[in-house]
């Protein structure tokens, strides 16, 4: 007695199909991955804003206070110097608070890509907005700079005197300024190179 035998056909894939399949999860754990090193850079983003909003309130309030009196004046004669007695520190005073405004304002945008490490939206705004902050707090502490060194060593060429051995205290906080200027400038460097990197890397 024959038993009977039933055949069931089972579809198998093409190799063109298997092959089709194949790229799809490999690029799936490329994008994990990517994932994972935009949300560390992400977070290293936002501490250096952190960073750089510490160096500008303290460049800007530091600046702003500066002022000195001599204790030898008259009731007719005063000797004072003040930061508003030049417009270039004055220039920078308003240029660096409105940097740290924009570093306040710009958190908000990087917790975002925190959270979304892979959008590329909120990364090409802060990349725009982060390169214009830069070039306005380079401009403000170059110019600053260059007023502090005629302040500190004069000019014999065009008889400017240096008043810093007189106005000793003014000096310091102007150039503590400066230098916390320079440090904002340095984190802001860096942040822009930051989102360029991660909008290059796929």
């Amino acid at each position: 007695m024959k038993s009977d035998s039933i055949a069931v056909d089972v579809p198998a894939e093409s190799s063109s199909a298997i092959k089709g399949k194949a790229p799809l999860l490999g690029l799936a754990r490329d994008h994990t991955g990517s994932g994972g090193y935009k949300r560390g850079l992400s977070i290293f983003d936002f501490l250096l804003r952190l960073a750089a909003i510490v160096a500008a309130l303290a460049a800007a309030a530091t600046m702003g206070t500066s002022d000195e009196t001599l204790p030898f004046f008259t009731q007719f004669l005063q000797f004072e110097a003040s930061y508003d007695d030049l417009p270039t520190f004055q220039f920078f005073v308003i240029a660096i608070a409105i940097v740290a405004a924009y570093l306040v304002l710009s958190l908000p945008f990087s917790v975002v890509t925190i959270v979304r490490p892979l959008a590329v939206a909120p990364r090409l705004l802060l990349l725009v907005l982060d390169t214009a902050a830069l070039a306005l707090d380079t401009a403000a502490a170059s110019a600053a700079a260059a007023i502090v060194y005629l302040a500190h060593n004069g000019n014999t060429n065009t008889n400017w005197l240096p008043i810093c051995q007189q106005f000793g205290d003014f000096c310091q906080k102007t150039s503590g300024a400066v230098v916390s200027a320079f440090a904002s400038v340095t984190f802001l460097a860096i942040l822009v190179v930051i989102s360029g990197v991660s909008l290059k890397r796929p």
